[in-house]
């Protein structure tokens, strides 16, 4: 009986090299897995190798800066890298804020729109200040002139001025029959004597100024009570005044007396009492040895706004009447 020998380790591995998959064998390209299937190998997954050092090397780096052992490098880094660091950010810095200036200009702009806005709209508020003001100061005159003089008031708004070419010197003001006014009314502002009512309307009224040429008034000197006739000049400007021819020629009145209409308080086209102007000077005629009172209007006739029509105590019409108390009605 032949012994049975094993055979040679070369042999044995050539037989186990014939096991091993071959590149080129279809299954050469896969491995199998822990279930022992085959899958494809992915060329780009990391190997195990690598994701193991890039753990260890990120928990040397968390442990290291924890240690105080490496604080002198840090100030040394800092001290070396720290004005490389600041100059490069003052190189960068206008041009990092290049987007910011851009932004701010634009708001600035803004800004400045939104000033002139409110500049303007506080001018605006401010003359119409001074213009409410003034109109209410002359509004609280009128109730003081009623109340002071004891006749009752329509009050009013002069809207319009005659024409030039008309030779006549007239206004308009904002009521008419529908307020109570008409014809031969007495029409005052708070300083004095305005004038009278031509021609009326239902909604406004014509007033004769009385610097008009045309325009004759009673009128009364205060401290001597001397009685006369006061022309108008022609001229609304300050400079235009008025002409009073005395009754008694043989009286000078002083210069700086008021002078008031006369009459029995409710005759018409003037009541009596209301300031006119006062005395500026006395002119004799060598021809006639007359004098002639010049008297300047308590009115300024170029700034004529709120005027007050002089009506009969309880009159009604489309507006309240300021009482002779001085109240609205």
């Amino acid at each position: 009986m032949a012994l049975l020998t094993p055979p040679p380790l070369r042999s044995l591995g050539k037989s186990l090299g014939s096991l091993a998959p071959r590149r080129d064998h279809p299954l050469g390209a896969e491995g199998l897995n822990r279930r022992g299937s085959l899958e494809p190998k992915d060329p780009r997954s990391p190997k195990r190798a690598t994701l193991v050092a890039l753990l260890l090397a990120g928990a040397t780096l968390m442990t290291l800066d924890q240690t105080p052992v490496l604080e002198p490098v840090r100030s040394v880094a800092g001290d070396v890298f720290g004005p490389a660091e600041s100059a490069a950010s003052t190189v960068a810095h206008p041009l990092t804020d290049i987007p910011g200036w851009f932004d701010s200009r634009d708001k600035l702009r803004g800004d400045i729109t939104d000033l002139k806005a409110e500049n303007a709209d506080l001018r605006r508020q401010l003359r119409t200040t001074d213009f409410g003001r003034n109109r209410l100061e002359e509004y609280d005159g009128l109730t003081r002139s009623a109340e002071t003089l004891g006749y009752s008031l329509v009050p009013a708004r002069v809207v319009a001025y005659g024409e030039a070419q008309s030779f006549s010197h007239t206004v308009t003001i904002d009521a008419g029959t529908d307020s109570g006014v008409t014809a031969d009314m007495t029409v005052i502002a708070a300083d004095g004597l305005v004038g009278r009512v031509l021609r009326a309307t239902r909604t406004t009224a014509t007033v004769l100024l009385i610097v008009d040429a045309s325009s004759v008034v009673g009128g009364r000197v205060g401290d001597s009570m001397q009685v006369g006739f006061a022309h108008g000049s022609g001229e609304v400007s300050k400079s235009g005044g008025l002409d009073l021819e005395l009754v008694d020629q043989s009286v000078a009145p002083v210069k700086g007396e008021t002078v008031v209409t006369w009459g029995d308080g409710q005759a018409a086209p003037y009541v009596a009492g209301v300031p006119i102007g006062r005395v500026t000077g006395v002119f004799a005629s060598v021809r006639d040895s007359s004098r002639t009172v010049r008297v300047q209007p308590y009115v300024d006739f170029g700034a004529l706004d709120v005027v007050g029509v002089v009506v009969p105590a309880g009159t009604k019409g489309d507006r309240a009447v300021i009482g002779s108390d001085g109240k609205l009605g």
